[in-house]
């Protein structure tokens, strides 16, 4: 039932959309604006993902600045395309449009642009505006000052219900967000918050002080990106005031910003974890692609070689017992899968903030148990395995036993390093998938050719 209503929704969007084009194409603009403005902005600027240049030059034409910034701040594009879609616009317009958008969005928009054009479209647009978005750029990147707007409502606590409620009227057509009403006091430092409910059902000569929250949850505008998403998420937050270092209300963040920050975060932490650099944009070029993973590549490669050296010193070994060959993938494969796994969780817990919850070497006892039941397990299974397919008690030891061994430490080193990592301030998803598994191939080789030296006189030739 779902699927048919889902495919129904598809096939009415699809007839709007061929609807809109169609319109587009015969010149019919009072159709075409009428059809058109009564869409969701996601919808209007999913069907302008759609049209090629020359029509989208109709667009321009047939819709204001101000309708223009509302389909642009739902625009889903690839970084590089904000620059040729903003060429496709005349500068004026351009600018204008930039003007009617939320300050954050439209720095997220000209942090894509060369900084000649940021400072053209700057000295069009209204002083106003350009002021705010100045204000917004020279922030950090990734800062909670990079992604905060300045178009939030601030009253002062000695105001009354009736004063407020005005101040409301005529601001919230600007505001981001009317939910939340934060209050300052005379020096515009961040004092208390109102919500909007209590705002309206307080009497109108009730002072702003007297029904204030005056226990607010802040950030500083320093703080990294990541760090506001998790108090955001924590505490079920629609917004988050930012403040300075002496507490001034410098702007607010948005729950629909951290929706875009986590997407943006998951995505960076998985391109991590896969040992590629950046996997935010899908690339057509081959040459791009190699760029982005050839360091990690060329880095495992010299520690693959760093792998095939430890067993070229154990050729000896090898030369007089060549079974031992048959178990290397065996040993490397299982360290690899473990170590994975503890990277998962080591890594997982940074992320979500649950290790400051739990000491981190409570995390790494667990682990260290975790690595001890399953390497016994699956170590006394291969060595029954390894016993009746070789029929050599002693090659079946020798390799359950290097399970086993190897298990604890692959699930070791997965859920040291990683820590080890964020405790010297580096990313722990850097710690990657394919960097964990070439460490624990190495650490594996070690163990079992170790031990395999060391009872050459147990096992058959």
């Amino acid at each position: 039932m779902r699927d048919q209503k889902e495919k129904l929704d598809e096939r009415t969007y699809q007839m709007d959309f061929d609807m809109l084009k169609l319109a587009l194409l015969n010149d019919e603009m009072d159709k075409f604006r009428e059809e058109f403005l009564e869409l969701h902005p996601y919808d209007q600027a999913t069907f302008f993902k759609e049209l090629d240049e020359e029509i989208r030059a109709k667009v321009y034409h047939y819709l204001s600045p101000e309708e223009m910034a509302s389909l642009f701040e739902n625009l889903e594009i690839e970084e590089d395309e904000y620059r040729d879609v903003l060429a496709e616009m005349t500068p004026d317009y351009a600018a204008d449009m930039l003007s009617n958008m939320y300050a954050d969005d439209a720095v997220d928009v000209l942090n894509e642009l060369d900084k000649d054009q940021v400072a053209s479209y700057l000295t069009i647009m209204d002083d106003e505006a350009a002021q705010e978005i100045k204000d917004l750029l020279h922030y950090e990147e990734y800062t909670a000052g990079s992604i905060m707007t300045t178009e939030f409502i601030a009253i002062s606590k000695n105001q009354t219900v009736r004063s407020a409620m005005t101040i409301l009227r005529n601001e919230a057509p600007r505001a981001e967000t009317i939910y939340y009403i934060y209050v300052v006091d005379e020096d515009r430092c961040l004092a208390g918050v109102i919500s909007l409910r209590d705002l309206i059902v307080s009497d109108d000569d009730t002072f702003i002080s007297d029904i204030m929250n005056d226990r607010v949850v802040s950030v500083s505008v320093s703080e990294d990106q990541e760090e506001v998403a998790k108090k955001i998420r924590d505490y079920n937050f629609l917004a988050v005031p930012v403040v300075d270092f002496q507490d001034h209300l410098l702007g607010i963040i948005t729950v629909d910003d951290i929706v875009d920050v986590m997407d943006e975060e998951a995505s960076d932490d998985y391109s991590k974890l896969a040992g590629v650099s950046d996997m935010d944009t899908i690339d057509r070029s081959p040459m791009s692609n190699a760029r982005k993973r050839l360091p990690w590549l060329i880095i495992l490669l010299f520690l693959g070689m760093m792998t095939a050296s430890l067993i070229g010193k154990f050729e000896e070994t090898l030369n007089k017992v060549a079974i031992l060959a048959t178990f290397i993938p065996l040993i490397a494969g299982m360290a690899g899968n473990t170590g994975t796994q503890a990277l998962a969780v080591a890594v997982r817990g940074i992320a979500t903030g649950d290790l400051q919850k739990e000491s981190k070497l409570k995390l790494i006892i667990r682990e260290a148990g975790t690595g001890f039941i399953t390497g016994t397990t699956c170590g006394i299974l291969v060595m029954f395995i390894v016993f009746f397919w070789q029929h050599d008690f002693f090659l079946g030891l020798l390799v359950g036993v290097s399970i086993f061994s190897t298990l604890i430490v692959a699930t070791l080193a997965g859920s040291f390093i990683p820590l080890l990592m964020h405790r010297f301030n580096i990313d722990p998803a850097v710690a990657s998938g394919p960097f964990i598994t070439t460490i624990n191939d190495i650490i594996s080789i070690l163990i079992y050719f170790g031990m395999a030296t060391m009872f050459m006189n147990y096992l058959s030739p």
